[in-house]
C-alpha cells in the first residue's frame, strides 16, 4: 500500500533517519493548485496542458479489491475486475456533474446457481457481440476459486440485464503475472484478438500464420536464468491469436514476446503490442527494454529463455517501433476514438505500472511500418497503472492498483480550446499496402504465392522482406527449394536460404552453404552482412554442423572481416567464428574484450525513450536498484565476448587463458540486474570445462570463484536473510521489542543491516554511504516505535529537507529528483542518490510548477525478508548505534 502524505512535526527527524537522500537545502515552496484541483488523488497527477482529471472511485475504500481490467458495455456502463475477486458494473456520472458512480457486483449464473465470484480473477475483459468476454488468469492450486485459466463468454439469454450463460471457449495452460491477458475487438468488429504472456502454452490452433516449427535458434551458449525464472519456458514465448466470436476457430497471429499484457489497433488496422523487459537482465548484452512492437501477420519478436533472446538485428524476427526503457507494461490504448486534440488521433498510450507513467507514442508511417515520437502524457507518484479505455464520452478512463495495492478509478478529458472532432484515417501508403498484400499468402498454400512474393525477398523495407519470406515458407518446399538454391541475386539468395533453413531438409545443407559462400560478403551493407551471418547460423542450427571441408571454407570466408567496425557485426562474427573454431579467433576476441574503448549504448535495439536515471525517484522499490546499477554498469559488449568464448574448447594457450579468466574476476565488481552475478558465474563455469584438469583450481580462483556463494548467484560479502519473511506492520513488529532486547546476535544484526541495504546510504560508526543521515546516535534520540514506524511507513512523514521534487515542464514532461541548488535561471537536480554530484540542469523558463514528492525515496518493505530473530537483531544493532559492546548483545566468549 502507498500511505498518504502527512505532516507530523514530532516525527520529522525520525522520518529523516531512513529516507535515502543527501542533506540538500530545499527551498520551502509549494505548487499552486493546477486546473483548480484540490483532491490529493488528482493533485498528484501531472497532465498535458488542457487536460483535466477526475477521481471517480476508490474500490479499496469499499473493500472491493484491487481492480486490473475494464471494458464498457453497450449501455455505456463500465465493467471491471478485481485481480483476485469479483466483477463489478458501474454507472458513471457524466463529465461535469457531481456524484459517485453506482457500483454493483455482477451476478453470474441463474437462480440458485448465481455466483458473484465465479468469473473473477480476470486479467482481460471485453464487451462485444452482446456478450462479456472474460480472460481468467487463475492457478490450478487455487481451491477457493473454481474456474481455471481460459477465455470465457458470458451472455444474457433471458434479458434480465444479468449474465446467466457461461461458455468456456478455450481453457489455457498458464497462470500468474505471465499468464493469459487481454482481449480486444478486431478493426472490422467481426472477431476477437487475445494475448498471453510467456508462461502460457500456445494451445492447439486451427491455423498458424507464424509456422509452428519454432526453435530456440541461437548459437550463443545457452545459460538459463540462474534464479530459475522461466527456465522451463521455451519458444515461442508470449503470443497473439485471432478467433471468431464463438471461439470455434483460432489462428496464431504473432509470437516471441516476453510478457506483453495488452495490444491495440491504430486507425488503419495495424496492431501494436507493449512488451515487457526482464529487469533481472539489466546490464547484460541480451537485456531488452520494454518496447512497442508492430505485430504484423506472422511476426516473431524473438523472446527466448535465459540469455538466448534474439538480437533485434536478426532478419527472422522484427525490430520494435520504439524502445521505451525499464518498466512494467500493463495497458495499451489507441486514441482514435478519444475526444482529444488532433495531435493525439494517431497516438498510442502505453501504461507503465512500476513508474506510474502513461507514455504517449505518436506513430508516424515509415515504409510499411512506423517510427514514433515519445511524450509523457500523464504521470503520478505513486500511480500503479493497471488498465484503461476510451469511454463512450471520448474521455480516458484508467485504473490503478494490482498486487493488492490501493485501487482508484480516474477520468481524464480535454478542456482546452483545440478541436477534438474525429479525424478521418489517412489512406495507407503503398509500402503498407504491399506488405498486406503479401500477408494474404500467410494462410497456406497458394499457387500465386511464389511468383508474387519472390521478387520482394530483396525489398529494402525490412517488414516487406519478412512478409515475403513468410509467404514463401507457407508454400510446399518442393515448389521453391531448387529456386532458392539456384538464386543468383545475393540478397534474394540470403533470405531464400533463411526460409529453406527453417523449412527444408538436412540433405540440402551442403547446397545451402555453397549458395551462401557464393555471395560477395565485402559487397554487402552492414545490415546485409548481419543477415548472411544469421543465415549461416540457422543452417548450422537446423541442418547440422558443416563437415570439415566446409567448416574451413566458411571460416576462411568470414575471418578476414573480423574484427569489424560495428558492435552488432562483431557480435555476429565472433559467434560464427568461435563456433567454427576459426584460426586466430580467440586472440582476436580477447583483444576486443580488453580494448580500452568499448562501444556504448548497447541495449538490444538501441536508444530508449526514457533514461534509467529519470525513473529512480518515481518508485523507490525499483529505483534504488537502478541507481546502484548505473553507478557501476557492466560492459555489455565485453560480457558478450566473454560468454561466447566459453564455447571455445580448442586453441587456448596458458597466456590466453590467463587473460581470459582475469576478466571474470573484474566482472564481479560491476553491478547489474539481480541475475547478473549468476549469469557471469555460469559463463565462467562453462569456460572452466575447457582448461587442463590440473589447472582447474588455479583458474577457478583467478576468475573469482572465492568471491561467490555456493550457488554462484551472489557475492559472499553479503549475508542474506534466512527468513521466512513476512509483511511486517507496526502492530506486529513493535511487540517483539516492547519487552526489551537482550542476548542479541551482533553479527547477525550487522549482516541484516547490510543485507537490507541500509549501508548503501547511511553511515554507522564511520562506515557506509554518505547520502543519508548518520545513524550512529540513533538509539540515543528515538524510541523503538519511532524507528520502526520510519522503516515500515517511510511515506508517513517526509521532511522537506529530504523530499524529492517533482518538476512539471511546459511541454508536459516531468522531472523527478533532488533539488540541490538553483540560480536566477536554472534548477540543478540530482536524480541518482548514489551519484549526487551528477545533476540535470533545468532552465527555469521551461518549468510550469514544482512540488515535493509525497513518496519517500526509501521504500517501505525493506524488512519484509526478515524473520523475527533477524528483525530483533537488526533493531538491536540500530539501537546500539553499531556498538558491539552494548549490553543488548551476548558477550563473545
Amino acid at each position: 500500500m502507498y500511505p498518504k502524505h502527512q505532516t507530523i512535526p514530532k516525527l520529522l527527524a525520525a522520518a529523516a533517519l531512513f529516507v535515502v537522500a543527501a542533506s540538500f537545502t530545499i527551498l520551502n515552496r509549494t505548487e499552486p493548485a493546477v486546473n483548480g484541483r484540490d483532491n490529493p488523488k488528482t493533485e498528484k497527477l501531472k497532465l498535458q496542458p488542457g487536460f483535466k482529471a477526475d477521481h471517480l472511485y476508490s474500490p479499496s475504500d469499499n473493500k472491493q479489491g484491487s481492480w486490473v481490467a475494464m471494458t464498457f458495455d453497450d449501455k455505456g456502463r463500465m465493467i471491471t475486475s478485481d485481480q483476485y475477486g469479483s466483477l463489478y458494473r458501474l454507472q458513471l456520472p457524466a463529465i461535469g456533474t457531481e456524484g459517485a458512480p453506482v457500483v454493483e457486483p455482477l451476478k453470474i449464473g441463474k437462480g440458485a446457481n448465481i455466483d458473484t465470484v465465479g468469473m473473477g480473477y480476470a486479467n482481460g475483459l471485453l464487451y462485444a457481440f452482446n456478450s462479456l468476454y472474460v480472460m481468467i488468469n487463475n492457478g490450478k492450486n487455487n481451491k477457493s476459486f473454481p474456474r481455471r485459466s481460459g477465455l470465457y463468454r458470458l451472455q444474457d439469454t433471458d434479458n434480465d440485464d444479468q449474465y446467466d450463460k457461461i461458455t468456456l471457449l478455450k481453457e489455457l495452460v498458464g497462470e500468474g503475472e505471465h499468464g493469459p491477458h487481454s482481449i480486444i475487438l478486431s478493426p472490422d468488429k467481426k472477431s476477437l484478438f487475445v494475448i498471453a504472456g510467456n508462461h502460457t502454452d500456445v494451445p492447439k490452433m486451427d491455423a498458424y500464420r507464424l509456422p509452428s516449427n519454432w526453435k530456440e535458434d541461437n548459437l550463443f551458449p545457452l545459460i538459463k536464468d540462474p534464479r530459475g525464472h522461466a527456465n522451463d519456458r521455451m519458444a515461442p514465448g508470449g503470443w497473439i491469436a485471432n478467433l471468431d466470436p464463438e471461439g470455434k476457430r483460432w489462428e496464431l497471429i504473432s509470437a516471441g514476446y516476453r510478457n506483453a499484457f495488452d495490444m491495440a489497433f491504430n486507425e488503419v488496422g495495424d496492431l501494436f503490442v507493449y512488451d515487457a523487459d526482464m529487469e533481472w537482465d539489466f546490464g547484460l548484452p541480451w537485456y531488452r527494454p520494454t518496447r512497442i512492437c508492430h505485430a504484423t501477420s506472422a511476426s516473431e519478436y524473438g523472446w527466448r529463455t535465459g540469455n538466448s533472446k534474439w538480437s533485434a538485428t536478426f532478419p527472422d524476427n522484427l525490430s520494435p517501433v520504439m524502445n521505451i526503457g525499464q518498466g512494467s507494461p500493463t495497458n495499451l490504448i489507441h486514441l482514435k476514438d478519444a475526444k482529444f486534440p488532433a495531435k493525439y488521433k494517431r497516438t498510442l498510450l502505453a501504461f507503465d505500472w512500476s513508474f506510474g507513467i502513461v507514455h504517449a507514442i505518436h506513430l508516424k508511417p515509415a515504409g510499411s511500418t512506423y517510427t514514433a515520437e515519445h511524450e509523457e502524457f500523464l504521470s503520478g507518484i505513486p500511480l500503479p497503472l493497471t488498465d484503461g479505455a476510451i469511454g463512450p464520452d471520448g474521455a480516458l478512463y484508467f485504473l490503478t492498483g494490482g498486487r493488492r495495492l490501493e485501487a482508484d478509478l480516474y477520468r481524464v478529458y480535454y478542456t482546452g480550446s483545440e478541436n477534438t472532432a474525429p479525424v478521418a484515417a489517412a489512406p495507407i501508403n503503398k509500402e503498407n499496402e504491399l506488405r498486406r498484400s503479401l500477408e494474404k499468402f500467410h494462410n497456406g498454400p497458394n499457387p500465386q504465392a511464389i511468383a508474387t512474393a519472390w521478387p520482394y525477398l530483396k525489398h529494402p523495407d525490412r517488414f516487406i522482406r519478412y512478409a515475403a519470406r513468410l509467404a514463401v515458407e507457407h508454400q510446399p518446399v518442393a515448389e521453391w527449394q531448387e529456386k532458392a538454391l539456384n538464386e543468383k541475386d545475393p540478397i534474394t539468395s540470403i533470405h531464400a536460404i533463411i526460409a529453406l533453413a527453417r523449412q527444408g531438409k538436412p540433405e540440402q545443407k551442403s547446397a545451402m552453404i555453397k549458395s551462401l559462400l557464393n555471395v560477395n560478403f565485402k559487397a554487402l551493407s552492414e545490415s546485409q552482412q548481419l543477415d548472411i551471418l544469421r543465415a549461416f547460423e540457422l543452417v548450422f542450427l537446423r541442418m547440422g554442423a558443416p563437415d570439415a571441408a566446409q567448416n574451413a571454407q566458411i571460416a576462411a570466408y568470414l575471418n578476414p572481416y573480423y574484427p569489424a567496425n560495428g558492435a552488432d557485426l562483431n557480435r555476429a562474427l565472433s559467434k560464427a567464428l568461435i563456433y567454427l573454431e576459426a584460426p586466430g579467433v580467440i586472440p582476436k576476441t580477447l583483444a576486443l574484450l580488453e580494448a580500452k574503448e568499448q562501444p556504448t549504448n548497447l541495449t538490444a535495439g538501441g536508444n530508449t525513450a526514457t533514461a534509467s536515471a529519470e525513473l529512480i525517484m518515481r518508485n523507490p522499490q525499483y529505483g534504488l536498484d537502478i541507481a546502484d546499477m548505473l553507478k557501476n554498469m557492466p560492459p555489455a559488449q565485453q560480457t558478450y565476448y566473454a560468454t561466447m568464448l566459453s564455447l571455445a574448447s580448442k586453441n587456448w594457450t596458458p597466456e590466453l587463458h590467463e587473460r581470459y579468466f582475469k576478466w571474470f574476476y573484474k566482472a564481479f565488481s560491476y553491478k547489474g540486474g539481480r541475475s547478473y552475478v549468476g549469469f557471469i558465474d555460469r559463463a565462467r563455469k562453462l569456460a572452466l570445462k575447457h582448461v587442463p584438469e590440473g589447472k582447474m583450481a588455479y583458474y577457478d580462483k583467478l576468475s573469482g570463484g572465492e568471491l561467490l556463494t555456493k550457488n554462484g548467484n551472489d557475492l559472499v560479502k553479503v549475508t542474506y536473510p534466512k527468513g521466512p519473511g513476512r509483511q511486517w506492520k507496526l502492530e506486529t513488529a513493535l511487540p517483539l521489542l516492547e519487552g526489551g532486547l537482550a542476548n542479541r546476535n551482533f553479527e547477525q544484526g550487522k549482516n541484516m543491516y547490510d543485507a537490507i541495504t541500509c549501508n548503501r546510504c547511511h553511515t554507522m560508526r564511520g562506515e557506509g554511504g554518505s547520502i543519508g543521515p548518520d545513524l550512529t546516535q540513533l538509539g540515543t534520540r528515538f524510541s523503538a516505535k519511532d524507528m520502526l514506524e520510519s522503516i515500515i511507513e517511510p511515506n508517513k512523514t517526509i521532511s522537506d529537507q529530504y523530499a524529492a521534487t517533482h518538476f512539471t515542464l511546459k511541454n508536459g514532461q516531468t522531472v523527478v529528483g533532488r533539488l540541490t541548488n538553483e540560480d536566477a535561471n536554472t534548477y540543478f537536480v540530482s536524480q541518482n542518490p548514489y551519484e549526487p554530484e551528477t545533476v540535470v540542469k533545468i532552465p527555469k523558463k521551461n518549468v510550469v510548477s514544482h512540488k515535493y514528492s509525497p513518496v519517500s525515496i526509501m521504500y517501505g518493505n525493506l524488512i519484509n525478508s526478515l524473520n523475527e530473530e533477524e528483525l530483533k537483531d537488526l533493531m538491536a544493532y540500530l539501537m546500539a548505534g553499531g556498538n558491539e559492546k552494548n549490553p543488548m548483545f551476548t558477550a563473545k566468549k
